[in-house]
């Protein structure tokens, strides 16, 4: 049925112009009033060629708006293949996330995450490629690709990062090679790639990332303030990489991560976007859920900038909600066997 659409599609779309052209020749060529030169005569003639004018415009106009929105349409299949929504529970984790594209036309964006559980603990990556719309969508497909390969295959989480780095070189030598363009020297990628164990200890690589925040009760902080690495691409990683351990996401914290565009998003008067105090409004009513944390920053920022972010934003809640261990003796675990002494006969 499709296949069958298509051609007839192409053969209207190539005949209705012929069509309106043939007219305009034939009316010039057999209508006796095109050959006169008399002033009605020529305000006819120039009516008829601008109808015909008029109508080839309006043709080309609509062909242009169905292929912008096919082109709308399948940009966003494609975003959503491949920054698929992650599940709300991972490995006793809940986990919330969006994402907000600054182009409009397209309806994609450069932002990147992922949350995966490994025997090696739960691992996420945050990025964000340098520019928006279609052309990022390759860079993004390309570090997930190997992040989600990368986060079961490799026990080290350095050799995670380096995984990274060597898939993005890939990719800008492929985009060099089939459309040269000295932009492409040019990209990076800023990425923060995190390591969250069983026992809850977080260990974190960022490349020119903002940190993500720590929600602890009703208090709001940086989990560092160490300086990163620098953005993938222009330099290389260095040869030894260690992970930074940032201390223990305990039962019931929160881990907020994000991409500039959330704190660069200024509203009509120009004012910054204030993540810390909106998460800090969004815990004072403490418990909360990672859900009621999202929805609380989306809507706040769809406020300050009148619903048009000049970035791609992408926002990532992680919530530890695993059971704390059982205690020996507890009930519904085994007790160790007690012997009592056998009495003793005298003879």
């Amino acid at each position: 049925m499709f296949g069958i659409r298509r051609p007839l599609r192409r053969a209207l779309s190539l005949g209705l112009p012929t069509a309106w052209g043939a007219l305009a020749i034939t009316y010039k060529l057999s209508c006796p009033l095109a050959r006169q030169d008399g002033l009605m005569a020529r305000i006819v003639t120039s009516a008829v060629f601008f109808a015909v004018g008029t109508g080839l415009i309006l043709h080309m106009r609509q062909a242009l708006v169905r292929e912008l929105k096919q082109a709308r349409r399948v940009a966003g299949v494609a975003q959503s293949v491949l920054l698929r929504p992650p599940p709300p529970r991972v490995d006793g984790l809940n986990v919330a996330a969006a994402q907000l594209s600054a182009d409009r036309g397209a309806s994609v964006g450069g932002d990147l995450y992922e949350v995966i559980a490994t025997e090696h603990g739960v691992r996420v990556v945050m990025g964000d490629v340098r520019g928006h719309g279609l052309p990022a969508l390759g860079t993004v497909a390309a570090l997930l690709g190997s992040f989600r390969e990368a986060a079961h295959d490799e026990r080290d989480l350095g050799r995670v990062l380096r995984r990274l780095e060597r898939a993005l070189e890939r990719h800008l030598r492929e985009r060099a090679r089939d459309t040269p363009d000295a932009t492409v020297t040019e990209e990076f990628v800023t990425v923060l790639v995190l390591e969250i164990r069983e026992d809850g200890e977080l260990h974190v690589l960022n490349c020119g990332h903002p940190w993500p925040y720590l929600l602890s009760g009703t208090s709001v902080r940086p989990l560092s303030r160490a300086d990163p690495l620098p953005p993938l691409g222009p330099f290389p990683l260095p040869a030894e990489l260690s992970a930074t351990p940032c201390g223990q996401l305990r039962r019931g914290e929160s881990l907020v991560l994000f991409t500039d565009g959330a704190e660069d998003a200024r509203d009509a008067r120009g004012r910054f976007f204030s993540l810390p105090e909106t998460l800090e409004k969004a815990v004072r009513d403490h418990p909360v859920t990672a859900q009621q944390i999202l929805r609380a920053v989306l809507t706040a920022l769809l406020r300050h900038t009148t619903a048009v972010p000049t970035d791609d934003i992408a926002l990532l809640v992680l919530q530890n909600g695993r059971l704390p261990a059982p205690t020996p003796g507890a009930r519904g675990t085994a007790r160790p066997a007690t012997t009592h002494p056998q009495p003793t006969t005298r003879r």
